[in-house]
């Protein structure tokens, strides 16, 4: 799954992924703050809802690309 962010550094990373690592494992998501849409990729079996309200929860937004 592939979900375009408003994370702007390595501090936004950091944030969403202490809420990330609780569900899935750190290897199965990444960001990429190169691409104009921050783009979070997750490898994970989990719902995309589970994932917006995650990013969520740490203060950010996640829009999932189809």
């Amino acid at each position: 799954m592939k979900f375009k962010t408003n994370a702007k550094c390595g501090g936004c990373v950091s944030a969403i992924g202490d809420k990330l690592n609780k569900v899935i494992k750190p290897e199965e998501w990444h960001i990429d703050l190169n691409t104009p849409e921050k783009l979070l990729k997750v490898t994970a079996n989990v719902s995309p809802e589970t994932i917006i309200a995650l990013v969520a929860d740490a203060g950010f937004k996640a829009q999932q690309l189809l």
